[in-house]
Parts: structure tokens; C-alpha cells; sequence
């Protein structure tokens, strides 16, 4: 069953279990934003964000905002330096984004919770001619400002390694799924990252095997995914004209 949201803290919305909150910086003349989800200890991640990525103990979730043209050689290394001044401690994950991260929407359905950061400025097929690719590797920036889809999960009860593979994919199709409905041509954009979160097993129960969009938790993230892209999808569309 879904449930409202609310606003928490910087007016972003919030729910049980992720609750952001929002970190400023000045970079190359600009004022950035970044979105924290300060996770704390016994949560165990997966990610395919450039900082913390994989499969481990994590105990932060950074999204990024970044420059459209954004030069640095070493991501890793600065969503580190941004996430010490944010104050975030421990090993955590870090994703990057074009877009205004101030827009972050939030689906949740029967407790499992979804962050969602939209921007759909080079709309993407997944499978696409080659030479198409191999030309845009020495293209000029131009057209729209460029975006990112960051999404990010949290399930409240653990989940095998198996499950949560499956749950990636499950999560990717709901993504799709929600840009579609929302209007763009398109799987996503190149640049797309997810991050999944559940507790660490505990040993109380075996953790949960299944991850899929009929399992019992793969559903819930689906239909909270769903929810938190195609409202983004809406708004960066309106925003575009």
C-alpha cells in the first residue's frame, strides 16, 4: 500500500526510512547542491555510483549536482572531498548528476522508500548503433542542459546478494517504465546510476532471496520507483518546455 510523504528537512521530502537533507558548496563560481541520505551503520549497499560502489557496508548515499560540462579526471576522489565537507564519515557511495537536485521526488510503498534525481537533457536508448556512439564520443556539448537518473532504494528487511542483482534490474525496468509513460523516447541517459539499500543480516531471519518485480519487495520498489521517476520525468519536462 503507498503511503504520503512529507517534507523534512531543506523542504525535501522524507519518509521512514530515507530522510534526506541537503549540503551546499561553492564550486567554480557556483552554488551546488548535493543530497544526503545519512544512512548510519547496518545497512548494506549496492551501486554502480562511482564512489563506494559494488556490494558492501555503507553508511551515506551522496548525490551529486555537478557542472553540465564537468572536466574532473577523478569523481571518486571528488565526491570524496565533497562528502568530508558535508561531514559524512565512514565508507558511504557517491553518485553525480546534471540536474537540479533541489527537484529530488520520493516514492514509497509498503516500506520500501526510492529517491529519485531526474534529468533527461540527452535522452539515451539502451541499444543504439554503434558508429552513433563512437561519433558522440568527440561531439561538441550542445542542445539541452545534459542530466542524469540517480535513484536511490532503501528495503527494510536484508536481502540476499542474488536479490539484490535482481532488484537492480528490477528497479531499471520500473525506471524505464516511468520515463516512457512520462513522455521521452528513451531507456534513460548514459549516465544513469542506482544504489540499493537494506539492513545487514541481523542472523534473526534468512534474508529475503527474491528480488524481482513479483517478489513481495521487488514489487514494492518497482511501484516507489516508479512513482519518484515519473514525477521527476513530469517535472524536468515541464521545466524543458
Amino acid at each position: 500500500m503507498r503511503k504520503s510523504t512529507k517534507a523534512g528537512k531543506d523542504g525535501l521530502p522524507g519518509g521512514e526510512l530515507l530522510r534526506p537533507v541537503l549540503h551546499r558548496r561553492r564550486e567554480g563560481g557556483r552554488v551546488l547542491a548535493s543530497v544526503v541520505w545519512k544512512a548510519g551503520p547496518g545497512w548494506r549497499m549496492l551501486s554502480s555510483g562511482v564512489l563506494g560502489g559494488g556490494l558492501g557496508e555503507r553508511s551515506f548515499v551522496l548525490n551529486a549536482q555537478v557542472d553540465g560540462d564537468y572536466r574532473r579526471i577523478d569523481p571518486a576522489a571528488h565526491l570524496a572531498e565533497i562528502a568530508a565537507a558535508a561531514r559524512m564519515r565512514g565508507p558511504g557511495v557517491g553518485m553525480m548528476t546534471a540536474a537540479d537536485v533541489t527537484g529530488v521526488r520520493l516514492g514509497a510503498d509498503g516500506g520500501v522508500e526510492a529517491l529519485a534525481t531526474v534529468g533527461i537533457g540527452r535522452p539515451t536508448w539502451a541499444a543504439d548503433a554503434a558508429e552513433l556512439d563512437e561519433a558522440r564520443l568527440d561531439a561538441p556539448l550542445a542542445g539541452p542542459p545534459p542530466g542524469t537518473i540517480n535513484i536511490v532504494v532503501a528495503v527494510p528487511v536484508p536481502l540476499s546478494d542474488a536479490a539484490l542483482v535482481n532488484l537492480a534490474a528490477t528497479v531499471t525496468e520500473a525506471k524505464v517504465q516511468a520515463v516512457m509513460e512520462a513522455g521521452f523516447a528513451c531507456t534513460g541517459t548514459a549516465s544513469d546510476a542506482i544504489c540499493l539499500a537494506c539492513p545487514v543480516d541481523d542472523g534473526a531471519h534468512a534474508p529475503d532471496p527474491f528480488g524481482g518485480p513479483r517478489s513481495r519487495w521487488g514489487a514494492r520498489a518497482a511501484r516507489a520507483v516508479h512513482t519518484a521517476v515519473r514525477e521527476g520525468a513530469l517535472q524536468d519536462a515541464a521545466r524543458r518546455g
